[in-house]
């Protein structure tokens, strides 16, 4: 008895909710707090597998509105755009980099011997 380990429960859907416990969890931990637990609540859009298509416990509609109103992505761009002026165009060019990445590291690991 009285070997738990202590935990915190963290909404996976929010970035800066992840970047501010995991700040604290590694404060915690680096202190010498000993081990710590963390659970990331989060939403898979689909199912476990190719045979779960994920709508037979859950409804498409629940589904879009997850997307909608909690997507991390798309809480970072409105972040970016309410608090740093980040445009609909910055967005296209961060995007076209991104696939830009990408391509060349899927044509590099094609190229590479196995």
């Amino acid at each position: 008895a009285g070997n738990l380990i202590p935990g915190m429960r963290i909404d996976g859907m929010k970035v800066l909710s992840v970047r501010e416990g995991m700040k604290a969890a590694k404060e915690y931990v680096s202190t010498g707090n000993g081990p710590l637990f963390l659970e990331f609540s989060t939403y898979r859009y689909r199912g476990h597998s190719i045979s779960d298509p994920g709508t037979t416990y859950r409804t498409r509609d629940e589904i879009k509105e997850v997307r909608a109103t909690r997507d991390p992505i798309n809480q970072v761009k409105d972040l970016l755009v309410d608090h740093c002026g980040v445009t609909d165009e910055d967005f296209g060019a961060i995007e076209q980099g991104i696939r830009d990445d990408v391509a060349t590291a899927c044509a590099r690991a094609k190229a590479s011997k196995p």
